[in-house]
């Protein structure tokens, strides 16, 4: 196909593709879907190699939030039925922290609910940073804490923190229908706010609620116009009690499409398959490690996903390799601006983590039940009940 062998060249180039381009890629049929992913993959090996950074997720403050993202389990007015809690001690952190290093993880993501952070907060997250960094040698932390103000970024990068995570989630002209409590233009501040800091940046999007090709070609190539090290791709995770709890319009080959799509946009930027990828990609998950070069760890924010030990024979058996502490994440031409410039959190709102314990018997039940391939997988979407904010050991 020549749209792919013009992509594949622009990639090793770090060409970004046209508009139409990209476009297209979301057009392929399912008849030329591995020639997708075999060309995006020539790209993401020329960068990466067969290297998967491993990120782990420490949810230090749960629900309880004042903004209305319509895909966030812990939005304002939410009825999903997650945990709730006020903020996590950094030894408390620090602690589950450990769980995700010793499970592989290379990159800690602190992320916690709310508008953004105040003086406060800043000064509680640079104690637990400090923490974790003491604790677990060789680590890196990232930072998730909504909308920044001046000098919080500074402070931040201050006190040990190697990155920062804010997502753009969607397109800027559909925006407004996904959030009103605050605009697309403050979350591109605070990405430029953590690059002029000194953090390595990293945003990403949310796919499936219900935005069209053109709105992801959009937010794509908005978000390699903010020249970010790491590109967070959500699959939206649709929890009952949400105004986005009926939206499934994702199959896993279209993810693997958005997933290319990405890689093409972005050659030599860490990707990363984050919220979702066991809802909606499934078994398919092994053909996007072809695509993306970081995942997360066993379990998100709110939700639970695959277990970490499954996560690791994943990797394994699709002939990958975790990424060690000790090599550089990015290519010699990004590593030299930031700490590492690997990625960083977003979980896209809704995401909780792998727990790897038995379902319960009514989602044994409906597991059984027979579906179309293309039907809701309300039996994938499952609150995490253990890790942060309970008694319960984590799932790394």
């Amino acid at each position: 196909m020549d749209l792919l062998n013009t992509l594949v060249e622009k990639g090793l180039r770090r060409e970004p593709p046209t508009r139409d381009e990209a476009l297209a890629v979301l057009a392929t049929s399912d008849d030329d879907l591995l020639d997708v992913v075999a060309a995006a993959g020539k790209v993401r090996r020329h960068w990466f190699g067969r290297r998967v950074k491993l990120n782990y997720l420490v949810n230090l403050k749960s629900g309880l939030c004042p903004e209305d993202c319509s895909y966030c389990s812990q939005r304002l007015g939410s009825e999903a039925g997650i945990l709730k809690y006020t903020w996590l001690k950094p030894d408390q952190a620090s602690d589950a922290a450990a769980a995700g290093v010793a499970g592989g993880a290379k990159r800690v993501c602190l992320v916690a609910s709310g508008r953004g952070p105040t003086d406060r907060d800043v000064d509680r997250v640079s104690e637990t940073i400090k923490a974790i960094k003491e604790n677990n040698e060789g680590v890196e932390v990232c930072a998730c804490l909504g909308l920044l103000s001046d000098g919080q970024a500074e402070r931040l990068r201050e006190a040990g923190a190697d990155a920062y995570n804010h997502n753009l989630n969607t397109s800027e002209a559909t925006y407004g229908e996904i959030t009103t409590t605050h605009t697309y233009a403050d979350r591109v501040d605070t990405v430029n706010k953590a690059h002029a800091a000194g953090l390595s940046a990293c945003s990403g999007l949310i796919a499936g609620m219900g935005e069209t090709d053109e709105d992801l070609v959009d937010v794509v190539f908005a978000l390699r116009g903010l020249d970010p090290d790491s590109v967070p791709v959500n699959f939206l995770i649709p929890f009952e009690g949400t105004p986005l709890g009926k939206e499934w319009n994702l199959t896993p080959q279209r993810c693997l499409r958005i997933l290319a799509m990405t890689r093409f946009v972005c050659p030599d930027v860490e990707v990363r398959i984050a919220g979702g990828r066991e809802v909606h990609l499934r078994t398919m998950q092994p053909l996007a490690l072809h695509l993306a070069n970081s995942i997360f760890l066993g379990d998100y924010l709110t939700s639970e996903g695959q277990a970490g030990k499954a996560d690791l024979e994943m990797i394994a058996d699709a002939g990958f390799e975790v990424e060690g502490t000790d090599q550089v994440t990015l290519p010699e031409h990004r590593a030299g601006g930031c700490h590492d410039g690997g990625g960083v959190c977003g979980s896209g709102g809704g995401g909780a983590c792998g727990s790897g314990a038995e379902p319960e018997p009514e989602a044994a039940a409906q597991a059984a039940e027979p579906r179309t391939a293309t039907g809701p997988r309300t039996d994938l979407v499952a609150v995490r009940r253990r890790g942060a904010g309970t008694d319960l050991a984590p799932n790394a």
